[in-house]
C-alpha cells in the first residue's frame, strides 16, 4: 500500500480539486460523447493550440490532433480509442481548458515551456457515434497495433513515427466490475505500464512509466484513497501500449472506472484530469526519476470483485439467495441507457456492489416471477409487495 504524501508536493492538487468546476467543459456531459460533441470545441481555443485534421475513420469521419507547447520533451495522448470509452476525453478537453485558461500560471508555463503534447480526442469516431469498443469494421483498434488493417490505427502509428514521442500516454474507460486490490474499493483509476516482451522484463524506458505512475498515486492518494488499481502486465504485442513500450517509449495506460453513485463518470472525469495535470507536471520538472520505481508494484493489483446490485438474501423460488445484477449499456434512439441484467444466482455471492439491497429473507419477484433466472433483462423488482427503483446511480 503507498504509505508516503509529501504535502507540499500535493498542495497545487488539492487546490486544482477545489477549483474543477470553473476549469470543467460543462459542455461534455456524461457517457455518449460523439464527434459532433467534440467538434464544437475544437476552435474554441486559443492560438496556443495547433489543430489539424490527421486522417478519417472508415465512414470517412475527421480525426484531429490538438498539439500545444514548444518544448523538447515530446509526450503522445489518445483518447477513445475504443468508442464507448469517453471519460478520458471529457478530462482532455478540461485540461486544454485549463491550459487555455491558465496560461500565464508558472505549472503551465513550466509545462509548455518543457514539453511538446500532441493529443488525439477521438481516434475511433464511428465507434463514438454507435458507442461500440470496436471500430466501423468491427475492429478492436487496441488488437491492431501490429496488422494496422484500420485506418484509425494507421492514423495512430504514422503520427507515433512522425512524432517520434519520448512518452505515450493511452487513456481509457474500464468496466464497473474492478476492485483496487482484494478490497470493497472500487477501482476510480488504474493505472499500467504495459509489458515489453513476453517475460515482462523491466528495461529503464519501463522504470520511467513505472516511477510517473508511482508520482500520480503519490499526487492523488490523499483524495483518491485506496481506490486506485494497477492493471495485469501480461504481454500483448497485438496491444498499441505493448507495441510502443517495445520501442522502447515509456508509455502509460490509463483507465477511468467507477465512482461510487457516477454512472455517468462525471467524478472520475476529475479525477483523470487531476492525472493528466500530475502526469504533466512530472514529466516537465523531471523530479519523477528520483522516485523508487518500486512503489509501482505496491499499488494493488485490479480485481474483478464488483457487481453494479447485489440482493442479499432474497426469498425466492430457487431458495434463499444472493442474485448479482449488472447493468448493460445500450443506444436506444440517441440516448444512453443502462439496462439491468441478472449475472449471476447464488446461495451466497462473496463479491461486492455498488449497491446492496438486504432482503432480509423476504419474498421477492424479479419481473412478476418468483423463479429466479441468470442472463434475463430485469423490469421489474418486488420485495415483500414493494417494488424496488431500478435506475441506476
Amino acid at each position: 500500500m503507498f504509505t508516503f504524501v509529501n504535502m507540499e508536493e500535493t498542495g497545487f492538487i488539492t487546490a486544482l480539486f477545489k477549483d474543477y468546476n470553473s476549469i470543467k467543459i460543462k459542455e461534455l456531459f456524461g457517457r455518449y460523447v460523439r464527434l459532433i460533441d467534440i467538434e464544437n470545441l475544437l476552435d474554441n481555443f486559443g492560438e496556443e493550440f495547433s489543430l489539424k485534421e490527421i486522417g478519417a475513420s472508415v465512414l470517412g469521419k475527421p480525426i484531429h490532433s490538438i498539439q500545444f507547447g514548444n518544448g523538447p520533451i515530446k509526450i503522445m495522448a489518445w483518447s477513445q480509442m475504443h468508442g464507448n470509452e469517453s471519460t478520458t476525453t471529457k478530462a482532455v478537453f478540461d485540461l486544454i481548458n485549463y491550459i487555455s485558461k491558465y496560461s500565464k500560471e508558472p505549472l503551465v508555463q513550466s509545462i509548455l515551456s518543457n514539453c511538446s503534447i500532441c493529443i488525439i480526442p477521438m481516434l475511433n469516431p464511428d465507434g463514438a457515434e454507435a458507442y461500440t469498443r470496436i471500430n466501423a469494421n468491427k475492429i478492436d483498434l487496441n488488437r491492431d497495433a501490429q496488422n494496422l488493417s484500420q485506418p484509425e490505427s494507421r492514423v495512430l502509428k504514422q503520427i507515433f513515427e512522425n512524432i517520434k514521442p519520448d512518452f505515450c500516454l493511452n487513456l481509457h474507460d474500464q468496466r464497473t466490475i474492478f476492485s483496487a486490490g482484494n478490497t470493497p474499493n472500487p477501482a476510480v483509476l488504474s493505472f499500467l505500464t504495459p509489458s515489453m516482451d513476453k517475460d515482462r522484463q523491466i528495461f529503464p524506458s519501463r522504470i520511467k512509466s513505472m516511477q510517473l505512475i508511482a508520482k500520480i498515486v503519490q499526487d492523488l492518494s490523499g483524495l483518491l484513497p485506496d481506490r486506485i488499481g494497477r492493471y495485469d502486465d501480461g504481454f500483448n504485442i497485438n496491444c498499441t501500449g505493448d507495441t510502443f513500450q517495445s520501442t522502447q517509449t515509456p508509455t502509460i495506460l490509463f483507465e477511468a472506472g467507477h465512482f461510487p453513485q457516477d454512472y455517468e463518470r462525471e467524478e472520475t472525469r476529475k479525477y483523470v484530469f487531476l492525472a493528466l495535470i500530475s502526469v504533466l507536471k512530472a514529466i516537465s520538472e523531471g523530479n519523477f526519476e528520483e522516485i523508487d520505481h518500486n512503489k509501482y508494484q505496491e499499488i494493488p493489483e485490479n480485481k474483478k470483485l464488483f457487481y453494479d446490485i447485489i440482493l442479499r438474501e432474497a426469498n425466492s423460488e430457487n431458495g434463499i439467495v444472493d442474485v448479482a445484477i449488472q447493468y448493460k449499456e445500450l443506444l436506444k434512439e440517441g440516448e444512453l441507457v443502462f439496462i439491468p441484467e441478472i449475472e449471476k444466482i447464488a446461495y451466497k455471492i462473496e463479491e461486492y456492489a455498488h449497491k446492496e439491497i438486504h432482503c432480509e429473507k423476504k419474498k421477492i419477484a424479479i419481473n412478476n416471477k418468483y423463479k429466479l433466472i441468470e442472463n434475463v433483462i430485469v423490469n421489474k423488482i418486488v420485495l415483500n409487495g414493494v417494488e424496488l427503483p431500478l435506475k441506476c446511480g
